[in-house]
């Protein structure tokens, strides 16, 4: 991905976010990023590609790496660690893309809702299979349960990050770790 291309998805995310995704223009999101609205039409079709993008992307980054980080673990309990740093990382710098997901999910045309799902789907399959190593009597559906109320954890922080940033990772970490390792 080029470099504008990425600014130009950090930039319509952090708009989008604050103002929702009606109320951005394609202009304002060109003038934020110091080039002519009609300019963004060299990366992105339209503003409905750009939300697509926005979300797809993250879903798809999030999965590669939070894979990656899985399968280079020595064990279990450090895949674990490994992916819950990994997630408090993201949720504390991309607050603007968390906010994105839960206010603009209806505007998402439905094969780009196909897309995020499918690729969220498969990362928490990464962390349910993490979670089911560390903990066998755990079957799928409630590992996925426990995984999925983690997300909504980690994922809170735009609502509620009222201390530092690492205050915040440390004690979401913390509280990750001991709800998905404890027995």
């Amino acid at each position: 991905m080029t470099q504008r291309r990425q600014q130009i998805l950090d930039t319509a995310a952090e708009l989008f976010a604050a103002r929702g995704f009606h109320g951005v223009t394609v202009h304002e999101i060109g003038s934020a990023c110091g080039i002519s609205g009609p300019a963004l039409y060299k990366h992105f079709r339209n503003k409905d590609e750009l939300l697509a993008a926005s979300l797809t992307d993250i879903s798809e980054t999030l999965l590669k790496e939070g894979t990656k980080r899985a399968k280079a673990a020595a064990s279990p309990e450090e895949a674990l660690a490994a992916l819950i740093d990994w997630h408090v990382e993201f949720a504390v710098t991309h607050p603007s893309v968390i906010l994105l997901q839960d206010r603009e999910w209806p505007n998402l045309q439905a094969t780009a809702r196909k897309a995020v799902r499918a690729a969220q789907l498969e990362y928490i399959d990464v962390w349910v299979d993490t979670v089911r190593a560390l903990r066998p009597a755990l079957d799928h559906p409630t590992a996925r349960a426990a995984v999925q109320a983690t997300f909504g954890l980690l994922n809170s922080t735009p609502h509620s990050a009222r201390i530092s940033a690492p205050a915040m990772r440390r004690l979401l970490a913390d509280m990750a770790q001991r709800s998905l390792s404890a027995p």
